[in-house]
């Protein structure tokens, strides 16, 4: 999937942790949470040579590189997920759930894809949710879609969230 489809899963993941908090929707930390969302949705993709976040976290790209880390392996596994929950336990609930849920979103799509992802990683065997013939190309019109239904679920969850409750 391409960077803008994964900052719209990171957001999504954002604002579900903003409407389980209850935080008021115009605060400096649903901002915050909202911006975490969108950098930490594609931030796996670190681990690809020329991305955006390598080209933004380029010292952690780098050493990557050098342990020859492939794309899909080690930063989509659940094994960095494990290691980034200790990593961000310090956080306040709020934003360790921000974090931990819009970074878990990236390896969750990716297995939409028809490569899939090394989720055992450092046992190379590749998962996916669906058949290779109903997988989401990257850069594909089936992408495309699925970018249009993260869109829409971006803008319905606020408003939903703002709805009074006997409505």
């Amino acid at each position: 999937m391409l960077q803008k489809t994964h900052s719209l899963a990171g957001i999504v993941a954002a604002e579900c942790v903003i409407m389980y908090y209850h935080q008021p929707l115009l605060s400096w930390e649903s901002g915050a949470a909202l911006l975490i969302g969108c950098m930490a949705g594609p931030l796996a993709d670190v681990d690809k040579r020329g991305s955006t976040m390598a080209k933004i976290f380029l010292p952690l790209s780098f050493i990557l590189q050098l342990l020859r880390v492939k794309h899909r392996t080690l930063t989509h596994s659940l094994l960095f997920l494990v290691g980034l929950t200790m990593l961000l336990s310090p956080l306040s609930p709020f934003f360790y759930w921000t974090c931990l849920l819009a970074y878990a979103s990236h390896p969750l799509i990716d297995m939409l894809n028809d490569k899939g992802i090394a989720l055992l990683w450092p046992w190379n065997i590749k998962f996916r949710l669906v058949p290779s013939f109903l997988a989401i190309k990257t850069g594909s019109h089936a992408e495309d879609l699925f970018r249009l239904f993260l869109l829409i679920i971006v803008i319905v969850l606020p408003i939903v969230f703002l709805l009074p409750e006997g409505f």
